[in-house]
């Protein structure tokens, strides 16, 4: 070795073999539409998402309401135009949050082993015999409704797999000769972790961060359904769903047009987060080679 530290060669991905993956392509291009959207929020509703008009309650989508109002006569279209600001909120900063806290602990796991990988995996395995909605249920329905405490719940059951993937790569990659160079030069592990290991290890994170955007997403408005996210009259999705229900028959428009928000937002980072795995996953490549 020479005292030479050997770098990981990194891969170059082809900007032009993701827009051929005309599923990726769409998921990316949507989910740029929706943060145009929850940027331009103000310009683009019509309507103040708070204003009442008692005397337009529930009407039809129309010209001047074109998802139609609810029961308070606010315009519908522009209360999921500022949903949309609420939802990414929370599913970007939950998914930063456990995939940080994730990614930390697993690769303290991998790479120390022993007595540090025993703690937190045992403390992963407790964590994951329970389910991970019910957990989020619970945490939420003790800490009370809101947005920072729906922000926590989630967060607070949502690192567990980060932690699994990442320390299953780490181990793998600090086995490598460019790791074991860096040992021998005296290099401390906070350098090789940073410098060496966790680049290689990136690829997983970032498939599982773009899919993990979804799950918080769809989570929250399932929380805000049950009363226990975001309270009115906050503009969210999911809460907009729970005070539609009472009139699916009379207004079904309450519950159809939030409800389209959600899949559609939430099916753009699946498509996404599946092309990058197509992507960033050489193994799976070569599945579909042979």
């Amino acid at each position: 070795m020479n005292g030479v530290v050997v770098k990981a060669q990194p891969r170059i991905y082809s900007l032009a073999r993701f827009s051929r993956n005309k599923t990726a392509a769409t998921g990316l291009v949507i989910i740029l539409f929706l943060v145009f959207v929850a940027v331009f929020a103000p310009v683009l509703a019509p309507h103040h998402p708070y204003e009442q008009n008692l005397e337009k309650a529930l009407l039809p989508p129309c010209g001047e309401y074109p998802f139609g109002t609810d029961d308070l006569g606010r315009c519908v279209f522009s209360r999921i135009i500022f949903g949309t600001r609420i939802s990414l909120q929370i599913g970007v900063t939950v998914t930063a949050i456990t995939a940080s806290i994730g990614v930390t602990l697993g690769l303290l796991a991998g790479y120390y082993g022993r007595l540090v990988d025993e703690i937190i995996m045992r403390l992963v395995d407790i964590l994951l015999a329970f389910p991970g909605l019910v957990l989020a249920l619970a945490i939420a329905g003790l800490l009370g409704p809101g947005l920072f405490n729906v922000m926590l719940a989630l967060a607070a059951v949502g690192w567990m797999g980060y932690a699994r993937v990442v320390r299953g790569a780490v181990l793998a990659v600090k086995e490598k000769e460019f790791v074991e160079s860096a040992k021998a030069i005296g290099a401390k592990d906070l350098y090789i972790l940073l410098r060496y290991v966790l680049p290689n290890v990136s690829a997983p994170v970032i498939v599982m961060a773009t899919l993990g955007v979804g799950y918080v997403i769809l989570a929250a408005a399932g929380l805000s359904f049950l009363g226990l996210g975001v309270q009115p009259p906050t503009p969210d999705w999911g809460a907009m769903l729970n005070s539609g229900k009472a009139f699916m028959r009379t207004a079904p428009h309450l519950t159809v047009f939030p409800g389209l928000a959600i899949m559609i937002t939430v099916m753009a980072f699946n498509f996404l987060g599946d092309g990058l795995r197509d992507l960033l996953d050489p193994r799976l490549k070569e599945k579909k080679i042979e």
